[in-house]
């Protein structure tokens, strides 16, 4: 089937295959001064992946991080600046 590494030059001049490959089920990692550096993956790998929670799905899980007052700790903070 071929490598699964390729320089970043070598992987720019071969593009349209490894896009093939990848649409085969085939990843391809690209290296950069012999490096691993990015990652050419099927799509349906990606597309696969658990969504990830969003940043309001945090909100009050730091309840009581900051003490009683939270606006006081922070201030304290600003005034160490």
């Amino acid at each position: 089937m071929g490598k699964k590494s390729y320089g970043a030059e070598e992987a720019r001049t071969k593009l349209p295959e490894l896009l093939e490959r990848a649409h085969r089920g085939q990843a391809t990692v690209i290296t950069k001064h012999g490096r691993p550096y990015a990652a050419l993956v099927p799509a349906a790998k990606t597309l696969a992946l658990k969504p990830r929670l969003k940043f309001l799905a945090l909100a009050g899980s730091g309840k009581g991080l900051w003490g009683r007052g939270s606006a006081k700790t922070v201030d304290r903070m600003r005034d160490e600046w």
